[in-house]
Order: C-alpha cells, then structure tokens, then sequence
C-alpha cells in the first residue's frame, strides 16, 4: 500500500462579494476564474495562478462585525522582484508594502486584500 501524499492545498478565503473579490484578484492579482458557483451571483467561486488555487467563499455581513483575525497566506514564489513591481504598478499595496530580506532567510512582501485577508509572497535567499 502507498503511502498517503499531500501535494496540493486550496485555502479558502471568506469575503462579503466574491464578484467583487474575484473583479479584485483578476484585475489587481493576475488570476484566472477557475470555477464559479453562478455565473451571476457567486457565493463561492475559484482562482488559479501558475500552480495555486485559492477559494473565494461568501460570508454574510453579519459576520464581518464580530472581531475575528482574517487568514494569513504565505505563497512561495518564483522571481519576486518581478512579481513585486507588477503589483506595485496595480497599486494594490498600503503605503508601507516593502519587499525585503527577513532574518530567516526569505525575500517577501505582504499586503491585504480588499476583505482584509492577508497575503504574503515569498522566495528563499539561502
């Protein structure tokens, strides 16, 4: 019997309008519709760039008031100076956003999306 291996991880996002959050990832992010619930009025919808997938999934407004931490993604990344300036220029970034060398050896930035969902992309220096 094979050993069970993970290969893959699809993290799902919550948002208050993924039509809005997909307009966001596609335009801004550079992401393709993988998949939508409806063509209309999605409630969960997917994204895909290069080898990711994220989920975008509907949550009622009534959940946006309650003091609850949004998910942090932290995405490997190849050539991020690149990536860094393509979304520089989509002004996606607060005026803080910095690409910078950490003390455990990766290279990243880190900003949030529109729903306050965090993402970091990164490389390793070492």
């Amino acid at each position: 019997m094979e050993k069970g291996y993970l290969h893959q991880i699809h993290p799902v996002l919550p948002v208050k309008n993924v039509l809005a959050a997909l307009f966001f990832y596609v335009n801004k992010l550079g992401f393709d519709i993988a998949f939508a619930d409806d063509d209309k009025d999605p409630k969960y919808a997917g994204i895909r760039r290069d080898d990711i997938e994220i989920h975008l999934q509907w949550h009622d407004e009534a959940e946006w008031e309650l003091t609850v931490d949004r998910p942090m993604l932290r995405i490997v990344t190849q050539h991020i100076d690149s990536l860094f300036e393509e979304y520089k220029i989509k002004d996606v970034f607060h005026k803080d956003t910095s690409l910078k060398e950490t003390a455990w050896g990766t290279k990243e930035f880190s900003f949030y999306d529109i729903y306050k969902n965090g993402l970091t992309f990164y490389t390793s220096v070492s």
